[in-house]
C-alpha cells in the first residue's frame, strides 16, 4: 500500500507507513517503505533514522546512496561527502554507484563547488552510448550542472541526450530543452475553456441589456406605473375622513 501511494499521495503513503510500523516495526521491509515515505514527504530525520534501522536489521548496503541524500536534505552535505567515500559504496551494485555519484555531486552543488559537481558526474557511466535506467537522469544532472556554469551550449547537447534516454519521462529535459530554445507552450484546452467562458459571459451582458431595454419601454409612460392621472383612488387609501 505504501509503496502504490508514494508517487501519487505522498502524505497518504507516510500516514499508512506510520500505522505499518505501530504493527509491525520489526520487520525490515517495514522500517524500509516506512523510511520512503518519510523521504518523499521530505522528513528526512525520520526517514534516515528508518533507513538506518532497516540496515541495522538486513546488513545490506543497497540505501546507502539515499542515507546519504537524507544528510543533504538535512543540511549536511559535508557527511553526505563522507558517506560517498566509504567502503559500503564499493559494495555497491552499478546503479547503486551511480547514485552514489548523483547524491555527491548534489551535495558538491549544495556547498558551492560547481566545477567540483560537474567533475564528479564525469564517468564511463556518462560517457557510455548505452541506455541503462539511470542514463537519463545521470544526464540530466550533468546538463542541470553544466548550465548552472554557464556552459550553455554544453548543457543543451546533454539535455538533448537526456530527452534521448529519458523514454519513461522521468525528467522535465524536453521542458528545459524548449526554455532554452525560446519555445512557450500553450495549453489549448484553457484557452478553448477561457474563449468559453468569455462567450458566456458576453451572452448574459447582452441577456442583461435586453432586460434593462424592456424596463425603459415599460416606465416611460408614467401612467403604466401610476395606474393613470385620472385614476380613482382606493376605497381604503384615504382613512382620515372615518374618524370625523
Amino acid at each position: 500500500m505504501v509503496a502504490n501511494l508514494i508517487d501519487e499521495d505522498p502524505e497518504q503513503a507516510y500516514a499508512y507507513s506510520r500505522i505499518a510500523l505501530r504493527l509491525a516495526s520489526r520487520v525490515a521491509a517495514v522500517r524500509e517503505a516506512a523510511g520512503f515515505a518519510a523521504y518523499a514527504t521530505q522528513k528526512y530525520s525520520e526517514a534516515l533514522a528508518e533507513f538506518r534501522a532497516a540496515r541495522r536489521m538486513t546488513g545490506t548496503v543497497e540505501l546507502w546512496p539515499v542515507m546519504a541524500d537524507c544528510e543533504r536534505g538535512l543540511g549536511r552535505p559535508e557527511r553526505a561527502l563522507a558517506m560517498a567515500g566509504e567502503p559500503e559504496v564499493q559494495k555497491l551494485d552499478k546503479a547503486g554507484q551511480v547514485e552514489m555519484r548523483l547524491v555527491a555531486a548534489g551535495a558538491r552543488r549544495d556547498m558551492g563547488q560547481l566545477d567540483a559537481a560537474i567533475v564528479t558526474l564525469q564517468s564511463p557511466e556518462l560517457a557510455s552510448n548505452s541506455v541503462q535506467p539511470w542514463t537519463a537522469r545521470l544526464r540530466y544532472a550533468y546538463a542541470d550542472a553544466l548550465l548552472a556554469a554557464g556552459r550553455e551550449d554544453e548543457a543543451r547537447e546533454w539535455f538533448a541526450k537526456a530527452l534521448e534516454a529519458d523514454k519513461d519521462g522521468a525528467t522535465d529535459a524536453s521542458d528545459r530543452l524548449a526554455e532554452m530554445d525560446g519555445v512557450e507552450f500553450v495549453d489549448a484546452l484553457h484557452e478553448d475553456e477561457d474563449a468559453e467562458v468569455h462567450e458566456v459571459h458576453e451572452g448574459d451582458q447582452g441577456a442583461k441589456a435586453d432586460a434593462g431595454d424592456d424596463d425603459l419601454s415599460t416606465g416611460s409612460d408614467p401612467e403604466a406605473v401610476t395606474g393613470g392621472a385620472d385614476a380613482e383612488p382606493d376605497a381604503g387609501s384615504d382613512r382620515s375622513g372615518d374618524q370625523s
